[in-house]
């Protein structure tokens, strides 16, 4: 019989004591899902602190370790950033919990882990040793070079041609380039997304999410076989391969499952909603089983914040028969969750968003016209300004201001010369969507360990840093890859990777426990000694290319460093409005944040129905929200998509909350407000 789980006040205080301020205690809700051992669910709105419920019972379960039964505790995160989080707040705390037999990483790493390197080893006689997208995309389309004209294969190239090119004709009348070029960009997609299942021999397309041969006998079928099982025989696959073999693995040896059960009796995922359907059906096939699971699996998320796992809409989630609501928000003020719980797209008769933060300014609409589109955000800033002034903003020093939005660029000069159609650039010409993030370049060492993206609560960007430093040691001694090009992070650590397993060494995962410890290190401000130990690692790591450190000497010892404000490129999604900084960016980079102010932009996205009845704009398509009305049980498609990413986008601020509307717009569909509850404001012209 399994032990059983007491958790007792003096277990809960323990974990308030490490986990919250002083003074701050779980409440009611958090405690029922911290004490709670069953097969459940957890729902949580934004802010409501579901990790750090998670991270007391893990912490509390590590004083319970180890079982009577020798079994262990699975925990994964849909992230690396994110299982940083739980590494750097409770480690340090829990030294049985992540070691053998419990397992905390992400999704990715436990199917890298346990079931696809295991199914190469044990069934394919193949030794996986390289997981990764790029290098088995780029070794695939290597391969299918050679066969792709063969007429022994019936030149695979035309079939995939008559694949894609309708595709491609309809987007060459709206894109810059011509059919052929779309084409074939198209048909290098598909190539380079192939795979062979072994279970049902078929040939899939993870870029059309479609089975697209299943006759073996087929000679385009014996073609690309051919090249993938090469592929796949030099020890590389891809992620998405990774899960294709995990599935294989537990159907052709379905004790695989019994023994992965038994060794984690109980199994946490969390941000279980950005979950895409291969991923959750894995878990689900082995933790549920159908209800025969011997493990205990409880997953936590937001089902209404699912904007990554796809484009469509699709209830990939299924509720368990329990499910436990964490329904307080520590983010949200109660005026911006009463706004809040209408544009929720799953809700029962219970569902509430509660605002348990303090704060009394009501949500406000800013409306523009066509004359004024350019003067929403320096409107907004002056808003924000007489706020502080008024101290009103009472997290402005330890949160940001963001200007979000879904749609930001257009692909073609007609698309951004109508101005009916409005994105992101209509507002802020100079968005650029791959530039959130400042570049850096240091003239020494020790300012990648001193400056980083302190944005980010977790390990990765200092991870990042230290490895640009690195990267920065192999130019200046002019050390380059196989290519003759400079090494990149990925081409890096893909070169350790491979001379490990030529050569049985091990440079991968000593650089990769350096990093961990050097970051550790760096958040505990040890500074100095991560830089005296990185100064004397820089000369191993350089040995391993054959070279000695010669131009780098002044770059790894020089302790006076250029400021990091002098060396920032100018990005243009970072604004300056009378002193007040604010970042442009989209809704989706900012999943997961918290912000003082928000300004949600809205914007063009599709087009439902034809003149007055058309809807392209999320005040158009979600009206009855903003009135205050829930969900329609037939919405469409692009109503549930608009409402998805206006739960996530509208989530964000804890103390002032805008929404940019064309007043055209306004007046016809939101007129009738309601002002208790809104706070409408019109733009002027600067």
């Amino acid at each position: 019989m399994p032990q059983v789980i007491n958790i007792t006040d003096e277990d809960i205080l323990f974990a308030e004591s490490i986990l919250l301020p002083v003074g701050k205690f779980f409440d009611e809700e958090r405690k029922t899902f911290i004490r709670n051992f069953e097969t459940i669910d957890l729902q949580a709105v934004p802010g409501s602190g579901k990790t750090t419920a998670l991270l007391a019972k893990l912490l509390i379960l590590e004083r319970k370790l180890p079982f009577e039964d020798g079994s262990g505790i699975l925990v994964l995160s849909h992230t690396n950033s994110a299982i940083d989080e739980i590494i750097h707040k409770i480690k340090k705390h829990c030294p049985k919990l992540f070691s053998y037999p419990n397992f905390i990483g992400t999704i990715q790493s436990f199917t890298d882990e346990f079931l696809a390197i295991p199914y190469g080893h044990n069934i394919l006689n193949v030794r996986i040793g390289w997981i990764d997208k790029g290098k088995y995309e780029e070794r695939l389309w290597g391969n299918f070079q050679r066969i792709a004209w063969n007429k022994k294969f019936e030149q695979p190239t035309k079939w995939f041609y008559g694949r894609h090119i309708d595709r491609a004709k309809d987007e060459a009348k709206i894109q810059n380039k011509t059919e052929s070029i779309i084409c074939a960009e198209l048909i290098e997609k598909d190539v380079k997304s192939l795979y062979y299942d072994f279970t049902t021999d078929t040939i899939n397309s993870s870029f059309s999410h479609k089975t697209i041969l299943k006759t073996n006998t087929n000679p385009k079928f014996i073609g690309l076989k051919l090249i993938i099982e090469e592929v796949l025989g030099s020890g590389i696959i891809s992620y998405d391969y990774a899960y294709c073999l995990g599935k294989s693995y537990i159907q052709e040896i379905p004790l695989v499952k019994t023994l992965l059960q038994k060794r984690f009796r109980y199994v946490f995922v969390d941000e279980m909603q950005d979950m895409d359907e291969h991923q959750y059906n894995l878990l689900e096939s082995i933790f549920h089983d159908g209800g025969k699971s011997i493990s205990i699996y409880q997953r936590i998320g937001d089902k209404n914040q699912a904007i990554f796992n796809s484009v469509k809409v699709s209830d990939i989630w299924k509720d368990r028969e329990l499910v436990l609501p964490l329904k307080g928000s520590q983010r949200l003020s109660k005026p911006i969750a009463d706004v809040l719980n209408y544009f929720a797209l799953y809700r029962n008769e219970t569902f509430e968003i509660v605002g348990l933060r303090s704060g009394d300014l009501k949500p406000h609409i800013l409306l523009y016209n066509n004359d004024t589109i350019k003067d929403v955000i320096p409107f907004f800033s002056d808003i924000v300004k007489t706020y502080k002034q008024n101290d009103k903003l009472v997290d402005l020093d330890r949160y940001p201001i963001k200007v979000i939005s879904w749609s930001t660029e257009w692909n073609t000069r007609e698309e951004k010369d109508d101005l009916a159609k409005i994105r992101l650039v209509d507002y802020h010409s100079k968005f650029e969507k791959n530039k959130h993030k400042p570049k850096q370049d240091y003239n020494c060492l020790k300012s990648y360990l001193l400056y980083f993206d302190n944005r980010k609560q977790t390990l990765e960007p200092i991870r990042k840093n230290i490895l640009n430093a690195f990267l920065k040691v192999l130019r200046l001694e002019e050390i380059e890859d196989e290519k003759k090009r400079y090494f990149t992070k990925r081409t890096l650590l893909a070169y350790l990777k491979d001379k490990d397993l030529l050569e049985s060494t091990n440079n991968y995962e000593t650089l990769k426990l350096h990093l961990y410890n050097w970051s550790i290190g760096i958040i505990r401000n040890k500074i100095e000694e991560v830089w005296n130990e990185t100064k004397l690692y820089m000369s191993i790591f350089i040995r391993i290319f054959g070279k000695e450190i010669n131009k780098s000497t002044q770059f790894i010892s020089e302790s006076i460093c250029q400021k990091q404000e002098n060396i920032i490129e100018n990005n243009p999604n970072l604004l300056q409005v009378d002193n007040l900084n604010m970042e442009v960016s989209t809704i989706h980079s900012t999943k997961g944040q918290t912000h003082c102010a928000t300004l949600y932009l809205e914007s063009y996205y599709y087009q439902d129905g034809r003149g007055d009845n058309a809807k392209s704009y999320e005040s158009q398509r979600l009206a009855d929200q903003f009135l205050g009305k829930p969900i329609s049980t037939n919405a469409g498609q692009h109503v549930k998509e608009s409402l998805k990413m206006a739960y996530v986008g509208l989530s964000r601020a804890t103390n002032l909350l805008c929404v940019a509307v064309h007043e055209d717009r306004f007046n016809k569909h939101l007129c009738n407000i309601d002002k208790n509850k809104w706070e409408v404001k019109k733009v002027v012209k600067k």
